[in-house]
């Protein structure tokens, strides 16, 4: 009760009047998922979510690009807090038609509501709209959140983390990123527009990248650490679990494969989509997953060609990587060299697509289709048509 009012009062103070796109679609999808067979709940509420969605995101379009109004920064946050509701939404629906997990569907009782099922819809609500969850990650499941809103309620937190490092030590990152952020942003305002100039244009679309990174680094630190001040996230010794966590800095910085980058970038998200589209699409699993990212993030033209972008850079990627690994395998010099090029592609090319969906719009997409960084994803995308789909090895 005590995270729900939570939620209910942050999204009142940071929304206004737009919390109520919030709250009918969280309140829908638990009357779905208490009415409907096992069968067909996640059909259902995943069409109806997403319906939901795209609509709040297509007046967002019409302000935007027909208007052209400036958004109000309370749609703009209720915009990015739905998106999280569709992600908690959809996980629940599939957990509930693979049997996971299970909810009393008997809706009265001699006229009154049935305690299970009243208990079951607060422990629902309390799940969709907890403070933390509004706006930011990591992704909990409802079967995580349950068990430990349970364990609470005992006495013996022995096992589990103290809080109170792992909220401190997130916070000082936070801080410090957040200041980094600010003096690459500082410096970006002092350039000038992108031309063809190989050396300017690849580092102004870095730097810019690294501003947006960094920005998002932060942010999962921030999302982190306040899940871990009321108890997510954090390791507890009589599971086995680890710490829960979006945000893995040095793997993101250091690889020299686009596919690792993909898997990594907010990972609860990227495991989500993994397992709500990859896994269950029969035709084109990785174009369909990425295609499927650009409808939930907002179907920009930045974020239509970036997301389309970054899977064929993903499926040359593994080419790339299975048809070289073959032939370098004795040589370390020669791995050495392989892995600092590609490491360096890396970074060049998930930088241009960063910046294409973080710009959004179609004037910026072709002013980066007409600089000197556009080399870099065009080398993997012909790469892609070149190289033949070299099967793995068993």
């Amino acid at each position: 009760m005590f995270l729900l009012f939570g939620g209910l009062l942050m999204a009142a103070v940071s929304m206004g009047c737009y919390a109520i796109l919030v709250l009918i679609p969280a309140l829908l999808s638990m009357i779905l998922i208490h009415i409907l067979e096992p069968r067909s709940v996640h059909s259902w509420s995943f069409l109806t979510q997403m319906a939901w969605q795209t609509l709040c995101h297509l007046w967002l379009h019409y302000k935007d690009y027909y208007l052209q109004e400036a958004t109000d920064i309370q749609f703009l946050i209720t915009l990015s807090s739905l998106m999280l509701l569709t992600q908690r939404i959809t996980s629940t629906s599939l957990d509930v038609h693979e049997g996971k997990i299970s909810v009393p569907i008997r809706i009265m009782q001699h006229n009154l509501l049935d305690s299970e099922l009243l208990h079951s819809f607060l422990s629902y609500l309390g799940y969709m709209l907890y403070f933390p969850a509004l706006f930011g990650g990591p992704l909990y499941t409802y079967k995580m959140f349950k068990i430990h809103v349970e364990n609470l309620k005992g006495t013996d937190q022995s096992c589990i983390t103290c809080p109170l490092w792992p909220f401190l030590k997130k916070s000082i990152l936070f801080f410090v990123l957040s200041r980094l952020r600010m003096f690459v942003r500082n410096y970006i305002c002092a350039q000038g527009p992108l031309q063809w100039n190989v050396p300017t244009d690849i580092l102004l679309v870095w730097i810019t990248s690294l501003m947006f990174r960094l920005a998002y680094y932060s942010q999962w630190l921030l999302n982190e650490s306040i899940n871990n001040l009321i108890g997510l996230g954090l390791e507890d010794k009589r599971t086995e679990k680890v710490a829960l966590s979006d945000t893995d800095i040095w793997t993101l910085e250091t690889t020299n494969k686009i596919s690792e980058f993909a898997r990594t970038w907010n990972k609860t998200t990227a495991d989500w989509l993994r397992r709500i589209v990859f896994q269950r699409s029969k035709v084109h699993p990785l174009l369909s997953t990425f295609a499927f990212s650009a409808w939930w993030h907002g179907l920009h033209p930045g974020q239509l060609f970036g997301f389309i972008l970054w899977a064929a850079t993903v499926q040359a990627d593994s080419y790339i990587h299975r048809y070289v690994d073959s032939l370098i395998v004795r040589s370390r010099f020669l791995r050495f060299f392989y892995k600092s090029l590609t490491w360096v592609q890396t970074q060049l090319v998930t930088a241009y697509i960063l910046v294409a969906v973080e710009l959004r719009s179609f004037s910026y997409v072709l002013a980066l289709c007409k600089s000197a960084c556009a080399v870099f994803p065009l080398m993997h995308v012909l790469l892609l048509i070149c190289i033949p789909n070299i099967p793995r090895k068993n």
